[in-house]
């Protein structure tokens, strides 16, 4: 609220509008209260038209625990009265992608990508007949894929991913995510995110927050979009990768894809991968799977104030309902964990006003 003392007008402020009101003076005579008046009024609604209303924060969020918890942890570490404050170096916030940032059902977007390859590939390689995973993939058999489990999946990944430059890679990556779309919702993959999130990773930005990208996706396979699509730098991106090697061709050094498994950034693997990458335990971490159970774990166990956040889908009109039984984005193990370790749970149906940002 903002006013005169003698109470000529005052105008209340918040979020998301100003109410005036105006108090005469009792005396007509005064004409400077009249004056004084108007022109509180006059800045009130100057204020509100351009924009110096701070907007509300997290607009896609509906209120309740969840967003009073994002809230109300990220008051207190960078409040430097707080018991809780947390240098801005030190505010490093880690996300999931795939579930976490944007839709990873029927199936993970980069599978899905792996398996158009397939099929683009497949005519020069008929050797792969002879493989039944990769033939029940050229043949959309994703029972069976699945039926093959990690070991399978690797290998769909190096078959489509490797003997290529990073350059050449990236443009692959790019070119596909330009004309593909989800079977479901009939658009790309790269405006099926979560506003929530978005607004979730601007707001932490916004209170110095480093935020980064930490997915059992491929690493390369996020790099390319990732700061467009979420403000996050490709040097903020930490996630799985297959080897690479340094050679020469025609005389000029390259990188080259091989076919072989580098490091897999997936359930114990993302500490790992954070200490790799990052080199410091973040104060914050958000995920929706079991694949992320050891990152929210080993960030919560620091010294300080920690947070963690799971995404739990239950929104099955808008986008999907999955938990304990789903293959992708299984999440069973980190759920019954949260309340013992006080992380937040976000019910998606409840929480979020909104799941995918406007359209375009």
């Amino acid at each position: 609220m903002v006013g005169h003392p003698r109470c000529a007008a005052h105008y209340f402020v918040d979020a998301s509008f100003v109410r005036v009101e105006v108090f005469h003076p009792r005396s007509k005579r005064d004409s400077s209260m009249k004056l004084l008046a108007r022109a509180l009024v006059i800045t009130a609604l100057l204020l509100f038209s351009s924009g110096s209303v701070l907007a509300e924060v997290l607009p896609s969020w509906n209120d309740g625990s969840a967003k009073a918890a994002i809230q109300g942890f990220v008051k207190r570490v960078t409040d430097p009265a707080s018991k809780d404050f947390v240098r801005p170096e030190a505010r490093i916030a880690v996300f999931d992608n795939d579930g976490t940032l944007w839709v990873e059902q029927p199936m993970y977007t980069q599978l899905a990508f792996a398996l158009d390859r397939l099929k683009e590939l497949a005519p020069k390689h008929p050797e792969w007949q002879s493989n039944p995973t990769l033939k029940a993939a050229i043949e959309g058999d994703l029972k069976a894929v699945a039926a093959a489990g990690d070991k399978g999946l690797l290998e769909l990944v190096m078959v489509t991913h490797a003997g290529m430059t990073p350059d050449e890679f990236q443009k692959v990556v790019t070119d596909w995510l330009a004309k593909a779309e989800h079977p479901r919702f009939k658009k790309p993959y790269t405006e099926l995110v979560y506003q929530p999130m978005l607004e979730l990773l601007a707001y932490l930005r916004e209170n110095g927050f480093t935020t980064y990208i930490v997915s059992g996706g491929g690493i390369e396979f996020m790099r390319p979009w990732s700061e467009k699509v979420y403000g996050i730098l490709p040097a903020q991106v930490v996630g799985s990768s297959i080897k690479t090697r340094f050679k020469s061709v025609d005389g000029k050094p390259t990188l080259v894809r091989e076919p072989a498994l580098n490091f897999i950034d997936d359930g114990a693997g993302k500490p790992v991968g954070i200490n790799q990458h990052i080199g410091q335990r973040p104060i914050a971490a958000f995920g929706n799977s079991d694949g992320d159970l050891e990152m929210l774990q080993w960030t919560t166990a620091g010294d300080g104030a920690r947070f963690g956040l799971i995404v739990h889908h239950t929104d099955a009109e808008r986008e999907y309902a999955y938990d304990r039984k789903s293959a992708f984005g299984h999440l069973d193990r980190a759920l019954d964990a949260a309340a013992s370790q006080g992380w937040t749970v976000v019910d998606m149906k409840s929480d979020w006003k909104t799941i995918f940002p406007p359209a375009k």
